[in-house]
């Protein structure tokens, strides 16, 4: 997203943005693959009697990629009844320095 004019102002928060990175064959075939694997270690994880999980995922400008495919594994994680926080680091670093800069 970030080559393209229209779709570089905006995040994997925004609909384009999110269709353009989900759509790709390539991102297919990783979320069905982290899709699986969520779904085979979570349960033994909260059997374990463990609460909390962090998982991070990283891009190169941590606006575009990152944001969707965090977001598709938050949605993902809820639908099979898990309580998720969804927090966007570098998302939320450059709205407060927008912010601040105003």
């Amino acid at each position: 997203p970030y080559y393209d004019p229209e779709l570089r102002p905006l995040t994997g928060l925004d609909e384009p943005v999110a269709q353009f990175v989900l759509e790709h064959g390539t991102t297919k075939k990783f979320l069905k693959s982290w899709f699986e694997l969520l779904d085979v270690v979570m349960p033994g994880y909260v059997q374990e009697g463990k609460s909390l999980l962090s998982i991070a995922v990283g891009c190169t400008g941590g606006q575009h990629r990152s944001v969707a495919i965090a977001r598709a594994t938050a949605e993902h994680l809820t639908s099979q009844g898990y309580r998720v926080t969804l927090f966007h680091r570098d998302l939320d670093a450059a709205q407060k320095k927008s912010q601040q800069a105003e």
